[in-house]
């Protein structure tokens, strides 16, 4: 029998191998912005137009915003999203280990 080349290794080197690390990254952090910004709309009882105007952009931002896969938002709408419901984004740059 034959073993998998894939057992023992971590999931981000799977993530890594099949070439879409970035994206799935990428995509979780819109997630958790996505959903904490609902909970708190919901929460505060604010429409997307009350949300919106306390992020300092449009209707369709605030869509794009909560929109997973959509990743043309900046860093400055990010952090705006993240301060207004009380919270602040940590990012880091660390090294990517290559083992091959």
């Amino acid at each position: 029998m034959k073993k998998s080349k894939h057992i023992g290794s971590s999931f981000e080197s799977f993530l890594e191998e099949a070439g879409i690390l970035e994206e799935v990254n990428a995509a979780a952090v819109k997630t958790v912005i996505a959903r904490n910004l609902k909970e708190h709309m919901k929460k505060k009882h604010l429409t997307q137009d009350e949300m919106a105007k306390q992020l300092g952009t449009s209707r369709s931002g605030l869509k794009r915003l909560m929109d997973p896969k959509n990743y043309s938002v900046t860093l400055l709408t990010l952090n705006k999203a993240a301060a207004v419901i009380g919270k602040k984004i940590d990012m880091s740059l660390s090294s990517i280990s290559k083992s091959k």
